[in-house]
């Protein structure tokens, strides 16, 4: 019997099933969240990206990455599934390929975020449906078509900021850079940081495992987001060299994975979701 074969039968199972499935799949990555870190906030992957940018004291990202701006709207995609928002057209003869599937929404309940629901509201408007590259580009602003560019979310990291000062992480700050001013947010609660930026080594270190099926779905799309938007180095210089030979080594395993053969070995839509993004990164 084919993966393909599996896979579609899998999608045809009762609805009380599969709800059933999804609220196990939901609970196992609370419960993992839960034992990494009780005394975290409970940030969203797209303010975890921004924290592991921002430098501490300057307050801002470094003015040569620019692919973080693309990492958080993949942050978006990758949320809005995790949160039961969206997910991928079940693949079929034609459309095996994660890129050659579209994104469609299985619900349109608000998230309580703002970031996430003017996304959800563009993803559920839109006909035909795009697929996760064609998100990721047109969120971002990177679309030649006038016609959809109102499908940009603009100031994504002003905004991400803007939450994590009203989380106590972050400050605001003016900084005069000669020919104009500029508000920075420099780090205030540094253990916040820290305890995020320990969570991503130990999930290389300490408690890596070799199949990413047994890693939680946050921590799997944490390590390859931020890999995408170039903030994964950030996290693994402070690390003793030989803790950082092996933590770079494990994490290129996963980065240089092939997703459209990884996806065929997952069962849940968030899965699918984290390498299709990886996958449309890989295509840019």
């Amino acid at each position: 019997m084919t993966t393909l074969t599996k896979r579609n039968r899998r999608a045809e199972a009762p609805a009380e099933t599969r709800g059933q499935a999804e609220h196990e799949e939901l609970r196992r990555d609370s419960d993992e969240e839960d034992d990494i870190d009780s005394k975290s906030l409970r940030l969203t992957l797209m303010e975890e990206i921004l924290l592991l940018g921002l430098k501490d004291k300057e307050g801002y990202t470094s003015f040569w990455n620019d692919s973080i701006s693309s990492g958080l709207r993949g942050c978006i995609m990758v949320e809005l599934t995790l949160r039961g928002r969206i997910h991928l057209e079940p693949p079929s003869a034609r459309k095996r390929k994660l890129l050659d599937r579209k994104v469609l929404v299985k619900s349109s309940a608000p998230t309580g975020d703002v970031l996430l629901d003017e996304a959800l509201k563009h993803i559920k408007e839109t006909e035909p449906a795009e697929n996760v590259a064609n998100w990721i580009e047109l969120l971002t602003g990177e679309t030649w078509n006038p016609l959809k560019m109102h499908f940009q979310i603009r100031n994504v990291r002003e905004r991400l900021a803007k939450n994590l000062v009203e989380k106590g992480v972050l400050t605001s700050e003016k900084q005069n850079f000669l020919l104009f001013d500029m508000t920075t947010h420099p780090v205030t609660d540094s253990s916040e940081k820290n305890r995020l930026m320990e969570r991503l080594q130990e999930s290389l270190l300490d408690r890596w495992t070799n199949d990413s099926r047994r890693m939680s779905h946050r921590t799997l799309a944490l390590i390859l987001l931020a890999h995408s938007a170039d903030v994964l180095e950030n996290a693994l210089t402070p690390l003793p060299d030989d803790r950082y030979d092996i933590a770079t080594s494990r994490s290129r395993s996963l980065i240089e994975a092939d997703p459209d053969q990884e996806s065929a070995k997952v069962t849940t839509p968030a899965e699918e979701m984290i390498w299709a993004v990886l996958a449309a990164f890989n295509k840019s």
